[in-house]
């Protein structure tokens, strides 16, 4: 499937020197296919972690070349471990998750490459019906975020953002309703939040909320409600409840919508890519992609 605005992207990352990733637990055939799909296209080093016989046997499968570095590692734990030590001593530029837990994955991650207060998770999707690339966060790694984990999680969110070339991006904080209910804790955030922009405790972006999915997404939903927004059809970064609700909302946008997704940790002191064990090589690619250029701090022309 086409996809210019990520199209622009990988364009941006084929002019940057290859990144150095980590693979870890590599011994998986989807995976392997999106790391040879990493060196044809001279995005990634890629250091592959885990059984070095199971590696070899599907990286012959897939056409990788017979001297590709594997480093090994008999479990999952073991295999998160040595690539956060292969960052640490700067053998490695990024780690990119492959066949294992995301649990097993991060542990190491949140002990040993933390560089913010709260690391973070964003989806980067494209969809054929909207506009503009559509960040959504978070959906992988904080489970019921409080109001100051939310404000963390924005502003993680907003940093990518501008070092990808939008210096003010638009910030939709998502409830059920787009009404101040006592009832709902996460109009009462979401308000919160928003004035929190306005007094410069967030900073860098145009951040309304609460509105619900239909506003937030389509200016001409939010006219019929009589909802006066500046976010209204023009959101850059959806900021979710939850994790459940953004979980929920990445995958039905990628199964029913066909959204085309990247995924990446944010917060550490490397691109750390985080995936489903279901995502597609290209997911994969385009994750990396995404990590080279946060990596090489490049900016990416907004749409």
């Amino acid at each position: 499937m086409t996809t210019p605005l990520f199209d622009a992207l990988v364009s941006r990352a084929r002019a940057l020197s290859p990144l150095t990733l980590a693979i870890v637990d590599a011994g998986e055939q989807t995976v392997l296919e999106g790391v040879a799909l990493l060196l044809e296209e001279k995005i990634a080093n890629p250091l592959l972690i885990g059984d070095p016989g199971r590696i070899r046997q599907i990286a012959g499968d897939v056409g990788l070349p017979a001297d590709i570095p594997v480093i090994p590692a008999m479990d999952e734990a073991s295999a998160a471990r040595e690539g956060v030590r292969l960052v640490a001593e700067g053998r490695a530029q990024g780690l990119m998750k492959g066949h294992l837990h995301s649990d097993a994955f991060l542990h190491p991650v949140l002990e040993g490459l933390r560089e913010k207060k709260r690391l973070s998770h964003v989806f980067l999707a494209e969809l054929p019906s909207y506009g503009r690339l559509l960040a959504i966060t978070d959906a992988a790694m904080n489970i019921a975020p409080d109001l100051m984990a939310k404000a963390e999680i924005l502003q993680n969110a907003i940093d990518m953002a501008h070092d990808l070339g939008n210096p003010r991006p638009k910030v939709a904080v998502l409830s059920a309703v787009e009404t101040v209910n006592p009832r709902i804790a996460s109009t009462i955030d979401a308000a919160c939040l928003s004035k929190m922009a306005d007094r410069g405790q967030i900073s860098g972006a145009v951040v309304d909320g609460p509105l619900a999915f239909d506003n937030a997404i389509s200016r001409e939903a939010a006219r019929t409600k009589g909802l006066e927004s500046p976010v209204s059809g023009e959101a850059d970064i959806l900021l979710l409840p939850d994790l459940v609700s953004g979980n929920i909302l990445a995958k039905d946008l990628e199964y029913l919508a066909e959204a085309t997704l990247a995924g990446l940790v944010l917060g550490a002191r490397v691109p750390v890519i985080l995936t489903s064990r279901s995502d597609p090589p290209r997911s994969r690619f385009l994750s990396a992609c995404l990590a080279t250029l946060l990596f090489h701090g490049k900016v990416l022309p907004r749409p």
